[in-house]
């Protein structure tokens, strides 16, 4: 499965790393503090959308751009995942045919009164 909050991580700290900054630097300036900074580049947590303006505000990156590259990566990840579905996989039908019963015939087989009125007037 991707877990969107890894890949979020992933951007932020390639962000973060490209400017030559510190974990440390980065949550002084989003007033986060470093253990949380350092568990949303990891992807343990989930980031909100406040704490993620903050941490682009400090990383001086739009918001836009990050979700961007997100984006980007996210559609790889789905390719790869496709990729490696054998041709069986992707011909199997996503839910099996489920028989119905004859008409007044209940679900546990039983013919309705009604039914079987007709049965014997025919």
């Amino acid at each position: 499965m991707i877990l969107l909050r890894r890949l979020l991580g992933d951007v932020l700290r390639r962000q973060r790393q490209r400017q030559g900054r510190t974990l440390r630097e980065v949550s002084a300036a989003a007033r986060v503090s470093l253990g949380y900074l350092s568990e949303v580049e990891r992807g343990q947590k989930e980031a909100s959308s406040e704490l993620l303006s903050a941490i682009c505000d400090a990383l001086d990156v739009r918001m836009s751009e990050v979700m961007r590259e997100v984006s980007d990566e996210l559609s790889l990840a789905e390719l790869a995942a496709m990729a490696t579905l054998s041709e069986g996989d992707l011909l199997r039908p996503v839910l099996e045919p489920v028989p119905l019963p004859a008409p007044g015939v209940d679900r546990s087989g039983s013919i309705s009164p009604k039914a079987a009125m007709d049965v014997v007037a025919a």
